[in-house]
């Protein structure tokens, strides 16, 4: 069903993973997608080239979103381009375990930069640049209902983008837009699996009813539902993704 056919939607952190997946999803169901990424222009590319090989419209626009300048150009070149912003995925974002007494500033920082303060500046430009009757769904964690150690700080700036979203819901919500978070649990993209055993990777699926890892597809649905008009009156919601993981 193309039930985002003319929408325009900004995914960042699209260029591999789950981002890459939503902005595939997203596409297939009708809108015109913006791939924004940070670095790898050759992973974005590739995305772009199959979203256009499947009859969709995509961009590649790159841009760190810890910096405000470079997000306001992400919504202008969006716009200027396709005329409008109609969805906003909050995607990108960044994890580096430690233990707490071991954490170091730029540890600390990275992290908060992008996940944090990354998020706080698309919203700030969505305010005024989003159209109305618009929707954003910010990606978070399962990691904010679970206590792991070497999580402490990736977790906290999960549970800031929750609470972030929430405040925004309400403050927006008189432009019809709606504002949700979606927290995967572990899920199987190339990020994730590197560097884990076999057995480590079979334990943490077994922390699920399905014994199973999650898919980029699981987590994509879940956005494109949220992305629609069908979804208008969830707002403000924390919605797990992770086969009652918890």
């Amino acid at each position: 069903m193309n039930n985002l056919n003319q929408k325009v939607a900004i995914i960042t952190g699209a260029s591999r993973g789950i981002g890459a997946e939503i902005a595939k999803t997203l596409a297939k169901k009708g809108a015109k997608v913006v791939i924004n990424y940070a670095g790898s222009k050759e992973d974005a590319t590739k995305v772009v080239n199959e979203i256009i090989q499947n009859g969709s419209e995509a961009i590649s626009i790159q841009a760190d979103i810890s910096k405000k300048e470079d997000v306001a150009r992400l919504f202008n070149e969006t716009i200027s381009r396709f005329g409008k912003v109609d969805i906003l995925v909050n995607n990108a974002g960044i994890m580096l375990n430690s233990l707490i007494k071991d954490a170091d500033d730029d540890l600390f920082e990275k992290q908060i930069n992008i996940n944090v303060k990354g998020v706080f500046n698309t919203l700030r430009e969505a305010s005024t640049k989003l159209a109305g009757n618009g929707s954003i769904i910010n990606l978070s964690s399962t990691v904010t209902r679970t206590i792991f150690p070497t999580y402490g700080i990736y977790s906290a700036s999960k549970a800031a983008v929750q609470q972030l979203s929430r405040v925004f819901a309400k403050e927006i919500g008189n432009r019809g837009i709606n504002v949700n978070c979606v927290l995967p649990g572990p899920t199987a993209t190339d990020l994730f699996l590197k560097g884990k055993s076999e057995q480590l990777i079979a334990q943490l699926a077994s922390t699920n009813a399905f014994k199973r890892l999650g898919t980029p597809e699981d987590i994509a649905k879940i956005v494109a539902f949220l992305a629609s008009d069908e979804a208008k009156w969830i707002s403000g919601q924390d919605i797990g993704a992770n086969g009652a993981m918890a």
